[in-house]
């Protein structure tokens, strides 16, 4: 069983609707509302790999993603042992979760496999505050 308790999937879905709409507004941003919302632009396809790049530089860098730290949650190593996430790892998690099954597989303890994959728990910063002590 998983040592540290995973944060809720509310939280979760909650984030990701953050980071997917701070994405979508940094592709209108960078390519324009008329190209985003002209049919047959490429544009609008620009959000999930500018979601990949946001969710898995923030991740390593920072913990978790915009949305993630938004609502107080972020990506630690399964076993509670605090260190910077290896940043493949991080990237093939971010993918996998762009693949949107991953996830929905999950078990008992809340890890979905591209956690599973990457040796990672998502958690509240309030357990975060429990592994550092």
């Amino acid at each position: 069983m998983n040592p540290v308790p995973t944060a809720s999937w509310g939280r979760r879905i909650v984030a990701l609707l953050l980071d997917w709409t701070l994405c979508t507004v940094v592709v209108i941003v960078v390519f324009g509302l008329d190209a985003y919302t002209e049919t047959g632009s490429n544009a609008s396809l620009m959000v999930l790999p500018v979601y990949v790049v946001e969710s898995t530089l923030l991740t390593w860098l920072a913990g978790g993603s915009a949305g993630k730290l938004l609502t107080g949650l972020c990506v630690v190593p399964a076993d509670g042992h605090l260190h910077r996430l290896n940043p493949l790892k991080v990237l093939v998690r971010q993918v996998m979760i762009a693949l949107v099954i991953p996830p929905l597989v999950f078990r008992a303890d809340g890890r979905g496999l591209h956690d599973i994959v990457a040796g990672t728990s998502t958690v509240t910063f309030a357990t975060l505050r429990t592994l550092v002590e």
